[in-house]
């Protein structure tokens, strides 16, 4: 069956977008994600892989980018429920000659049930096991309207870590910090840009010629003005993201630094103007308990409160942990 929606392919790709199928709407407009309430043309934006917001009229610049669009299956349908198994029968071959005949780094599903409909089994979200050739297989979160249970930021996140993998660029090492005090608060550095907030945990950049151990002391001294000496390693993180020159995101490792008090103010070496440099606005001691009921706010690590609990219900892990995101 011949799509109303045409694929956008060119060999040598950095990522090929999967779809479901044509909805009513792309169907209609001969273009892909051409419903006004579809995320996907503003989260390719917001994660940098295009430099500007595209229209899904524009769908055909988006081969200058590396990027291409193709859907799972052909029929035009009013909605993803009313696709039956058939629809999928070629989807895993034509899908694999794709990637023999163009190419693509990563082929991307926007949506579980597309990858789903193409290989028969569920996936998780990010990287699969499964790849066709040297093509990676990469799974984001549906952009649909019908998918408005997971948060604009979520589904950020997900199209984030794909360009930062996609970009071949490598990871920033850098050094962060658990900075308890005797009362078991943490200190948490609040960073804002012109699109996201957050809460995170004080650190940043290993310099050349230093180690993160070293790194972490000094990005604590200059953050927050902390100058106790930091404690094991207790968690590893990888956090993907395009922004930074030469960098695809950070290569994190997060110790562990207790205080013998409690924890007074906040005092950085760092003068305002430096901080706002660093995007920095504020800083804050949490209680467990703040965390766990903080409504609408966005920490880094983002499981920060369930991590924070199991630390010191537990203590620290023998050996670093990977925490994920």
């Amino acid at each position: 069956m011949k799509s109303a929606v045409p694929d956008v392919l060119a060999p040598g790709l950095r990522i090929v977008f999967c779809g479901i199928n044509p909805g009513r709407v792309s169907a209609a407009a001969g273009a892909h994600y051409a419903n006004p309430r579809n995320d996907f043309w503003r989260l390719l934006h917001a994660a940098r892989l295009t430099p500007r917001l595209l229209a899904p009229a524009e769908q055909l610049l988006v081969v200058g980018h590396g990027l291409g669009l193709t859907n799972a299956a052909a029929r035009t349908t009013p909605g993803a429920g009313d696709l039956r198994r058939a629809d999928f029968a070629r989807s895993a071959s034509r899908l694999a000659a794709i990637a023999r005949e163009l190419g693509p780094a990563w082929i991307a599903f926007v949506g579980k049930a597309a990858y789903q409909g193409a290989f028969g089994d569920r996936p998780g979200l990010g990287v699969q096991a499964r790849q066709l050739g040297d093509t990676q297989l990469f799974v984001l979160p549906s952009t649909s309207p019908a998918n408005a249970a997971v948060p604009w930021a979520e589904r950020k996140r997900w199209f984030q870590e794909l360009a930062g993998r996609a970009s071949g660029l490598p990871l920033r090492p850098a050094a962060r910090a658990v900075v308890l005090d005797s009362s078991d608060r943490i200190l948490l550095v609040r960073f804002e840009w012109p699109d996201w907030k957050l809460w995170a945990l004080p650190g940043g950049g290993v310099e050349p010629g230093e180690t993160p151990a070293h790194a972490i002391a000094r990005e604590l001294v200059e953050e927050v003005g902390v100058g106790v000496p930091a404690g094991p390693a207790i968690w590893t993180r990888d956090h993907w993201f395009l922004g930074m020159e030469c960098w695809a995101g950070q290569r994190e490792r997060i110790y562990l630094v207790r205080l013998p008090s409690r924890g007074g103010a906040i005092v950085p070496a760092m003068s305002p103007a430096q901080l706002a440099d660093e995007h920095v606005t504020d800083h804050r001691w949490w209680t467990l308990a703040e965390l766990e009921a903080a409504i609408g706010v966005t920490f880094s690590p983002r499981r920060l409160p369930a991590l924070l609990r199991e630390l010191i219900d537990r203590g620290p892990p023998p050996s670093p942990v990977d925490i994920g995101i």
